[in-house]
Parts: structure tokens; sequence; C-alpha cells
């Protein structure tokens, strides 16, 4: 066989010492050592390959992170400029370094200009975290220190920190790691399962409702903020009825709630617009972003903040009691900059908005609208969503609805792609620099798993 890279050791081999020192993430540690983990090896534009030389389509961009694909050398050439010159810093001792000044300057002439500052952290994860802090201190600031208590929504998806999973509504990662105080949850606005005889416009208004019914339960006077992703995204890539947002962001602003946006997944070009909450038409107060900032390639998140935040905490403030010994970090905040030249310099998030993204969704209702295993399909830009249903005339789930969906992820991966399944539901979200050629295959091979999860029960 004639492979891009040279295998460095036995599968098997990498497979034993894998076994023997690593706990992976959100899987039965045990089942693992028995079938063995998939050893990737290299990455090359959407395309991946393992260490027996199979190569796989990457439908989901890594973990939605991937926005340039693989063996970007713009971006390894960044890093390495980097690290010659200065491979690290800290924002400390009252300093600071080109690099990220250069990052921030880049990334607000992206952003809505009703933003102004941000934290720099590692991770989605210590975004969400250092977001409870600051809002809490905003409050404080201002005056308002009883305003403690943060909103979530269940099934929501804001990092595997104590905090973040706290903000988080998956009650099973609740109950692995205990909560903390001060965090309440409503609804998700999840229509096709939860929606009954409502229209989506009627159960958008509806969910978005809880959310003033929580706030009065509550007491305004001690809600500081309200955290939702746009889309959702580890929770089954659910768009809310269009109804939904308008109706929250009205909800906010009536009882002086700050509405905090996790553009973790749906941030830098994912849905056609730089952030998520662009395409929906909301303006929240902060956006937690990472994953798409560097494209994956070096770890890197960060919080933003609205001028409001901001100013509060700037002239009143005095000393902010956080900080992160890689804040900031140069060689992160260097690939962060050519990345996003890239998605800008290169018309990447203008393509997913008017060619590549409406291309995968017109593919994907062809190729699944009358399938009988899907019910619906959601999605804009290039993340989409396929819903599996029992019947598709009531909208009842398969009962082992998740069982189901593994098995045809399982299915896409001996087909030669990667997509991913949660709650019934098979995502993808491609790199955003996939043309057309790679969305057939992606929509092609995703039919043959669909189909073959069909056929195992009987339904084709």
């Amino acid at each position: 066989m004639n492979l891009p890279f040279k295998p460095g050791r036995a599968t098997e081999d990498y497979q034993a010492s894998d076994a023997a020192h690593h706990i992976h993430a959100f899987l039965d540690q045990k089942a693992l050592n028995v079938e063995g983990p998939r050893v990737m090896v290299r990455g090359e534009g959407l395309y991946l390959w393992d260490n027996d030389g199979n190569r796989y389509l990457d439908g989901m961009s890594g973990l939605w992170c991937t926005q340039l694909g693989y063996g970007r050398t713009d971006l390894t050439a960044a890093a390495s400029a980097q690290m010659n010159q200065l491979a690290y810093y800290n924002m400390f001792f009252h300093t600071t370094h080109p690099a990220v000044i250069e990052l921030s300057e880049l990334l607000f002439s992206l952003l809505p200009k009703h933003y102004s500052h941000a934290i720099y952290t590692n991770s989605g994860s210590e975004a969400n975290e250092v977001l409870i802090r600051t809002v809490r201190r905003y409050w404080q600031v201002v005056g308002k220190p009883e305003k403690k208590i943060m909103i979530g929504r269940w099934n929501g998806y804001h990092g595997s920190t104590l905090a973040a999973t706290a903000l988080g509504g998956m009650k099973f990662m609740h109950e692995m790691g205990g909560m903390i105080p001060d965090i309440a949850h409503i609804d998700e606005p999840y229509w096709y399962a939860q929606g009954g005889d409502l229209t989506p416009a009627e159960f958008g208004r509806k969910c978005a409702l809880q959310l003033e019914e929580k706030i009065l339960e509550l007491g305004a006077e001690n809600v500081a903020g309200f955290i939702a992703e746009p889309f959702q995204g580890a929770g089954g890539m659910i768009f809310p009825p269009e109804s939904y947002w308008p109706e929250i962001q009205r909800i906010c602003r009536q009882y002086d709630v700050l509405l905090c946006a996790d553009e973790v997944i749906g941030g830098f070009g994912r849905t056609g617009e730089w952030f998520a909450h662009e395409y929906f038409g909301f303006e929240p107060d902060t956006l937690s972003i990472a994953k798409g900032l560097t494209s994956g390639y070096v770890p890197m998140g960060g919080l933003v903040l609205s001028k409001r935040i901001a100013e509060a905490l700037v002239e009143q403030g005095g000393v902010f009691a956080h900080g992160l010994t890689y804040s900031g970090h140069p060689v992160a905040a260097a690939v962060a900059v050519a990345n996003l030249k890239a998605l800008r310099d290169e018309g990447i998030v203008t393509r997913v908005k008017n060619d590549s993204g409406p291309y995968l969704q017109k593919c994907l209702r062809e190729a699944f609208g009358d399938h009988p295993l899907i019910g619906d399909i959601q999605g804009t830009g290039l993340v989409a969503a396929l819903q599996f249903v029992d019947d598709k005339n009531t909208r009842k789930r398969f009962e082992n609805e998740n069982d189901l969906a593994w098995q045809c992820r399982t299915f896409g991966f001996e087909e030669g792609v990667i997509i991913r399944s949660t709650l019934g539901r098979m995502i993808m979200a491609p790199a955003l620099v996939a043309g057309h050629t790679e969305i057939d295959e992606l929509v092609d091979k995703t039919r043959k798993a669909v189909d073959r999860t069909a056929k195992l029960i009987g339904r084709l």
C-alpha cells in the first residue's frame, strides 16, 4: 500500500500504550480498551489517515474547529516564526506583546462595533468559567452585587470544567461532577421533539417565555445573565425557531439581565456569518469564543465583552483578580492572526454564505428529504443535522435512537466519513474550505451509512 506517511509503530502497540495511560473523553474506557481506538497519524485538507492507511473525510472539522482543514502551512509557519522570536511571555507584570495586540486589532475589526475588549483563555470551557466571574464582577462594580444567578438551558453545553458543566444542562454531567450555587436552567427550544401541536413559531416563543418566568421566580434583582449557544452543538445541533431569539433578547433587556452567547462552535464562519448570533439576528453582551479562532491548530479561547461591560470594569473596577499563565499566549495569538486573515482574505466566510453552505443544505435535502429514517433536516452554512424518526407523521422518535445513531456513526467510519451522533441526530460540520467535490462525497457516504442503518432495522 502506497501510504502518504510512514507508520511509526504497529497500531496494536499504540493501542496498548494508549490503554495503559489514557482516559478518553465521553467514552466507556474499559470498552474502548477492548475495541482499540483508531490511531490518527496524518491530516491534509478535509482528510485524515489512520495508522493502518485508512482515509476518512472529516465531516466534523475535528471537534467543530478545523475551519481551514488540515496541513495549512501558513498557520504552521506563523507558529514557527513566533516560537523563534518569542515563544512565550505572560500578560502579568504590566506586560504585553505584539502578537496578542495584533490579534485583538484583527478580531475587533471582524466583530460588531459594540464589542471592545477580550479576556483570552486556552479553551471554550475556560472562557465560560471566566464568564461567570466576569459577569458577577460587573454587577458588583455597578452596584448590584446581589445579581449572581446565571441561567442556562437544559441540554446546552458550555464545557467540561465544573463551572462550565454547571452552566450547561446535561444532567449526566451534573451527576458525575456536582453543581455550583446560583445556576438555574430552562428548557431547550427543540421543536421537533417537544413542540407537540404548536407551530415552530408558537413553540419558539413559548420556550423563550420560560426565561421570563424563571427570572420572575428567582427575582430579576438576583439574575446576572442568561447563557446559550445560538444553535445547540453538542446537544444535537438544534436550531431554535425564528421566533425564539428576538423574544429572548427582549426579555433580557426588559429585566436587565446580560445576554451571553456561547459562540465556541458557531463562531468564525460556520453559519456563513462571522458569528452565529449575527445569523440569528440578536445582540449579545458577551461572546465565548474558541475552536475556530485558531482552526484548532493551537489551543486558544476567549471572552469578548461589550463596551458596556468593559467600560465599567476598566473605569470603575480597580484590580480584576483574574489571570491565566497562558492567556494571550504569543504562539496561539500568532496562529489566530494567520487563521483569521485567511478566513477573511480568501473570502472563505463569504463563500460559505453564498456557495458551499447553500450547496450542502440543498444536497442534504435532496438526498434525505424522503428518506424513511429521516424526519427533519436542520442547518445553515456548513453545519447540519439529520433527525432519526420512527414515525414521520407523529414525529415519534425511536426508543433506542442513541444506539441507532451510534451504529450509523460506526457505519460512517466504515464508509470513510466521520460524522457525529447525538440524541438520535447525525451531525456534520465540515471544514469551511470544503468544495462541492468534498461536499458530494460527504453527503454520498453519509447516505450510505444512513441506508445501512435503515436496512439493519428493516426500514429500507
